[in-house]
């Protein structure tokens, strides 16, 4: 596949970046790479991005876009999210081609996982 024209990288505001970094190395196992205390690098595997210090939230409530996650086990997911301090902003709900639910990290920021 052509990389030109694709989603590079993606950059998200936090206010905890330390607590954003433990949050998704443990739901989802990303890596970091610090550049500086205000920026850190993560890398999923498949795409790069960069979480920033602000007081900002990227939510769709405020305008901002959802990245949304697959997983194979919808439930099992959901409990991690709240056992690592997530909150629950939609709760699992059926749409055309499958299932999903939203959460919002320790911080605020809106994600969302969906499963066929």
């Amino acid at each position: 596949m052509n990389p030109e024209n694709m989603i590079d990288y993606i950059e998200i505001p936090t206010s905890d970046i330390e607590g954003t970094k433990k949050f998704f190395a443990a739901l989802l196992g990303w890596e970091f790479e610090d550049f500086g205390p205000a920026y850190s690098c993560f890398n999923d595997g498949r795409l790069k991005g960069g979480f920033y210090e602000s007081d900002k939230i990227a939510s769709p409530g405020v305008g901002s876009i959802l990245l949304v996650f697959y997983a194979g086990n919808l439930e099992s997911m959901c409990e991690q999210v709240r056992g690592l301090g997530g909150r629950i902003t939609k709760e699992i709900f059926t749409f055309p081609g499958g299932r999903r639910f939203h959460f919002a990290e320790p911080c605020g920021n809106e994600f969302a996982f969906w499963a066929e």
